[in-house]
Order: C-alpha cells, then sequence, then structure tokens
C-alpha cells in the first residue's frame, strides 16, 4: 500500500496509527509536484491528504480509509463487537474531526507571535476549552475500555497532543477534565501511539518553529 503523506498532518498521523497498529506494511511518499498540483490532482481527484493507494483502489479521507482498511484487515478489529459500542467509537472519531480538531485549528493562522491576533486566540481558547469539557462527558460515559485501541482514538489523541503542545506557547493554560488527561495517559501506553508520536514529534516542533511559535 502507498499513503500519500505530508510531515505535520494531523490526519497522516491519525491514519499512520491506524496502519501501526494493525500491523500492516505501507511506503509513504509526498503528493507528486505538490499538494495542490495538477498532477496530484489527477491522482486524487480531491486533493486530500492523506490518500491511501492498495492496488487499482485510490481513496481519500482518513475515515474513510480507515473503516475500508478495518473491513479488509479485520484480524485486529479496532470496532468493537456491539452494534451500540461500535456506534460510540465512530462518535468519538466524528468528534475529533468536527469539534475537536476544527477548536484546535482555529490558532494555526497565530502561531506566530508577531501576526498573531490576541481576539481570535481568545476565542479559540473558549473553543478548545469546550471541546475538551465534551470530550470529558463522553468518556466519563464511554464504556469502551482502554486497554484496547478503537477507531476513534487516533484522531483524538494527535488532536490533543497538538493542543498540549500549544497549550502556555500559542494559547493560554486550558481547563483538562482530569478524564481526559487519564485517556491520554492510557493512549500512550499503546505501542503504535507511542511509536508514531515518537517519530511525529519531531514534525510537530519543526512547524512550531518554522512558523516562528518556538
Amino acid at each position: 500500500m502507498l499513503v500519500y503523506t505530508s510531515d505535520h498532518s494531523l490526519y497522516c498521523a491519525k491514519l499512520r496509527i491506524l496502519l501501526r497498529h494493525k500491523g500492516l506494511s505501507f511506503t509513504e511518499a509526498s503528493p507528486p509536484g505538490g499538494g495542490g498540483s495538477s498532477t496530484y490532482l489527477a491522482l486524487v481527484p480531491s486533493g486530500n491528504i492523506p490518500a491511501l493507494v492498495d492496488g487499482g483502489l485510490t481513496l481519500t479521507d482518513s475515515e474513510a480509509i480507515a473503516e475500508y482498511l478495518e473491513e479488509k484487515y479485520p484480524e485486529i478489529p479496532m470496532l468493537p463487537d456491539t452494534l451500540v459500542a461500535r456506534a460510540k467509537s465512530r462518535e468519538r472519531s466524528r468528534f475529533a474531526d468536527t469539534r475537536l480538531e476544527p477548536a484546535l485549528r482555529l490558532t494555526f493562522p497565530h502561531v506566530d507571535p508577531k501576526t498573531r491576533d490576541a481576539a481570535a486566540i481568545k476565542i479559540a481558547h473558549a473553543q478548545i476549552n469546550l471541546r475538551l469539557h465534551g470530550l470529558g462527558i463522553m468518556l466519563e460515559r464511554s464504556e469502551l475500555p482502554r486497554d484496547r485501541l478503537w477507531m476513534g482514538d487516533p484522531g483524538t489523541i494527535v488532536t490533543l497532543e497538538w493542543i498540549a503542545l500549544f497549550e502556555g506557547t500559542i494559547v493560554p493554560k486550558l481547563e483538562w477534565p482530569e478524564v481526559v488527561q487519564t485517556y491520554r495517559s492510557d493512549m500512550l501506553k499503546h505501542q503504535a501511539v507511542a511509536e508514531e508520536l515518537t517519530a511525529y514529534r519531531p514534525a510537530m516542533l519543526h512547524y512550531m518553529q518554522e512558523k516562528g511559535g518556538l
């Protein structure tokens, strides 16, 4: 399998955790010509990153790729075996992609202190706190055991690591629910998560340095 990725993409790190956890061999490559190039768009019409090429299949969107790999390689399942538990795992994935990550993304235009907008950071800070609080409630209500890695976890943990990196540097101190802090610690015990974050953190720090945040 070939995966088109970029160094600091959160969604690429999310996908790599899933691939690592399932023990799948893959090769990474940068989008030919760059993400928005006509060359890449000819291969991947949406222009999205990551993109998976598996034989004759080209597939984008980290969630679609995750679902495809789960069905093709069920030996190490990342969805629970009951209807409700599967729904709750998917709910966490969607929350990470549509609520938690967008709150974090509000900060990206303001990493450089020379061009930082204090009002925008204040809004981002409030939104991140709101989503951390929401995640905390979801985790308290979840019956998914944390000694397993579920499909809703990779995107959540990578987003939380970005939030932790930005805290105190880009945004003021945040209100981390205790259950979210425990969840972070539990996720880091998984080999695929630990391996990915060890490899990925240099790219995160490089992004910060390149944008003037460090």
